[in-house]
């Protein structure tokens, strides 16, 4: 029951930030009632991206952003830098796909270039070809800019279907190639999603593959991620007329909801059975199993295997057995395994039992037995191997703060190992379990930064307010004094149970060559430390994710690494809840806040096709109104608050977080600050949630994010000449 009263304040107020003018948004402020709380929404009027006085308003204040940041003298430095790096090493490769004969795909970019091309060999010491560039698609036309996003070579190797998506978007059209000839079938399936939505799946016989199709094509509409379904397409066949295998409504005995995503996940082509999960945005999720013989005649006889409150993760089927992590009775890891015959989740078999102070994090199964990894507080990984009913510890080539596994299947012996942390690149490594030796076997280069010798990276463990321990790693150089006056920039998330793990960051690495400090404050939320990490700054426990973002920041400055007027804090995507509620509660503490295609208005969140009532609550329940209120912080700027210099990012393609969110907090934060510091809102109006788009672009972004923080935080090469900050 909702109380709805239209007020229109239209206002154009001119005031002074850096030297120049910009204008405040035109407010049409919409009251609301929830439960009895009146709820005031004073900029509603900028969720209508098709008013031209919106778009307007998001373009002059983008035009301002960049008129401010060019007056940086080192606005560039870090973009510069990274593509200098880039230089360095001549090439980078990612997305590679190893088949089960050798085949490698896999997609490279060349220094002098803005994006990625598709190359094969076969074997790793393979003759290297290029079998496509995404500049030829639809090159007929103008003003168009295409990207490879994802890849899936058949099993055999002779054909791969390939993603293409335009600059910014998330969506994507598939083609098909034959590999040998470098035939594109003309047949082009359009309007879909498989980087983001776990790929494209080929039948056994190499004749055609699984995806997953939207129910509309309008990604603008409230209902574009409902109500999906998994499809067969055939080689040749009309891509408009697909097989539905997997939905609602070719399933409906499944009682599968609109929010539910029916994904068939990765198989083996030596797989009986098919294994199908209702993908949401809960933790656990519900999975049934068929046939492949029957699903492939037209049988819908999907037999139900576990429900969430098994609490199963990472399922693999492998002879007759699911292999799998389990949390049932544990907020840490069990590795286990389950007769599929007699399922029964919450007894099966134990193989390795939860591990103190350890995460298990993933598993690759091989001829040889089971590889995991583990990691302790996200930022310290080890390897195993479970073979024979023993559990060998694998000693790696260097400690490592993240490990990735590659292997062929159950069948082969193959296993890579990528190690990488703070201070070390990704380097690749085959490893060989009769000789217990590691052999590198990296595609790219490796290369040495001197620049980087002296840069550390210190582990640390903060009390928070209510005693729980908060990891918190830093970058820093190690000739640094800890004086109170180095600048510090710390990022965060705190959300999906999503870790932070350590990767080989240049730009982080630049910061700290800059005589910056950089911290990941390893906040609830995430799963850094378990279930009980993750539940801990969930729905009514969020708080907790932007509390402990205060608590380390306060940590530091007691410790004497920096001080108020020296710390900036950063998020993106779910971390603006994070940043921005930290910003919103304690306004002194921070000096600068990056809030980079953040959740800043999550009470609208359940009128964008993105929502996510299961993560962070929906405004239908009393309960969760109030979290979600206590988490948005658009609705917690308060009038005559001097807040932080600010810096505010959006995308125009935005499907996850839809641009108004930031514009909203932007606008509401400009009328209501009562500080000198800087308010820059900048809108990518051709890109979206940051990814898919050209290297130089990305590196463009965070060079701003860089240039602005040294700015605000006083680095003495940031300064404008002749401009009072």
């Amino acid at each position: 029951m909702r109380k709805i009263i239209f007020i229109i304040i239209c206002q154009l107020i001119i005031f002074k930030v850096f030297g120049q003018k910009t204008n405040l948004a035109a407010s049409q402020s919409i009251a609301e009632n929830y439960f009895g709380v009146e709820i005031v929404d004073e900029y509603r009027n900028l969720e209508d991206l098709k008013n031209p006085q919106t778009i307007d308003w998001m373009k002059s204040q983008t035009n301002y952003s960049n008129s401010v940041l060019n007056k940086i003298p080192l606005r560039d430095y870090y973009m510069q830098k990274r593509m200098e790096f880039d230089k360095r090493q001549g090439y980078s490769i990612s997305n590679l796909k190893i088949t089960d004969n050798d085949k490698y795909f896999y997609l490279k970019r060349n220094a002098n270039e803005k994006i990625a091309k598709l190359y094969h060999k076969h074997g790793f010491f393979g003759k290297e070809e290029l079998l496509y560039d995404p500049t030829n698609y639809r090159s007929s036309e103008q003003n168009h800019s295409f990207i490879i996003n994802y890849i899936s070579p058949s099993w055999n190797g002779n054909k791969i279907a390939i993603s293409i998506t335009e600059k910014g978007k998330e969506l994507s059209d598939i083609i098909i190639m034959d590999v040998k000839t470098s035939y594109i079938h003309p047949e082009v399936i359009k309007n879909v999603a498989p980087a983001t939505l776990d790929g494209v799946k080929w039948l056994d016989d190499n004749s055609g593959f699984f995806f997953v199709s939207f129910s509309t094509i309008d990604s603008s509409s409230p209902d574009f991620y409902k109500n999906t379904k998994t499809v067969l397409y055939k080689i040749g066949d009309n891509p408009d007329v697909k097989l539905d295998v997997f939905s609602s409504q070719n399933n409906p005995e499944l009682n599968i909801t609109e929010d539910q995503f029916p994904m068939i996940l990765d198989f083996d082509l030596n797989d009986e059975y098919y294994l199908g999960m209702l993908v949401d945005l809960g933790f656990y999720r519900k999975t049934f199993i068929i046939k492949k013989k029957d699903l492939l005649a037209g049988k819908k006889n999907w037999k139900l295997l576990s429900e969430p409150d098994d609490k199963v993760k990472n399922l693999e089927l492998v002879k007759g057995n699911g292999v799998f992590l389990s949390s049932y009775n544990t907020y840490f890891n069990k590795l286990c395994k389950v007769d599929l015959n007699k399922p029964d989740f919450k007894n099966a078999i134990v193989l390795v039992p939860e591990k103190k102070n350890e995460i298990i994090k993933s598993f690759r199964i091989t001829k040889d037995g089971i590889y995991y990894t583990t990691t302790k507080n996200g930022i310290e990984a080890k390897l195993y191997l479970y073979s024979h009913g023993k559990d060998n510890f694998i000693k790696l080539p260097y400690q490592s703060g993240n490990i990735d596994l590659e292997s062929k299947g159950e069948n082969y012996s193959d296993i890579w190992i990528t190690c990488s942390g703070w201070a070390n690149d990704r380097q690749r490594f085959k490893y060989d379990p009769k000789n217990n030796t590691f052999k590198p076997e990296n595609l790219v280069p490796l290369i040495e930064y001197p620049e980087f010798r002296d840069i550390i990276a210190k582990e640390l463990i903060v009390k928070a307010r209510d005693g729980e321990e908060i990891p918190l790693s830093l970058i820093y150089n190690k000739n640094i004094k800890m004086n109170g006056k180095n600048p510090l920039l710390v990022e965060s998330y705190g959300s999906y149970g999503v870790s932070y793990n350590p990767y080989f960051a240049k730009s982080y690495l630049l910061w700290a060559n800059q005589g910056g400090i950089m911290a990941i404050a390893h906040v609830r939320g995430g799963g850094e430390k378990g279930e009980k990490w993750r539940l801990g700054g969930y729905k009514e426990t969020k708080s907790n994710s932007w509390k402990d973002l205060i608590d380390c920041t306060e940590y530091l400055i007691k410790e004497n690494y920096t001080s108020k007027d020296k710390v900036a804090i950063w998020g993106g995507s779910a971390g603006g809840i994070t940043v921005g509620r930290a910003m919103t509660e304690r306004p002194d503490l921070f000096k600068v806040v990056i809030a980079e295609v953040g959740v800043m208005n999550p009470l609208r969140d359940e009128v964008t096709p993105n929502a996510q009532p299961k993560e962070f609550g929906t405004v239908k329940d009393p309960k969760e109104f109030k979290i979600l209120l206590e988490m948005d912080s658009y609705h917690h700027i308060k009038k005559g608050v001097k807040y932080p210099a600010t810096y505010i990012t959006g995308g125009i393609n935005d499907d996850r977080v839809i641009v108004w969110e930031p514009v909203k907090f932007a606008a509401k934060l400009m009328a209501n600050d009562a500080s000198s510091n800087p308010i820059l809102l900048k809108i990518d109006f051709d890109g979206g949630h940051g990814a898919n788009i050209p290297t130089n672009q990305f590196y463009s972004n965070l060079s701003d994010i860089f240039a602005f923080a040294f700015w605000q935080l006083g680095h003495p090469d940031y300064q404008p000449k002749n401009t009072k900050d």
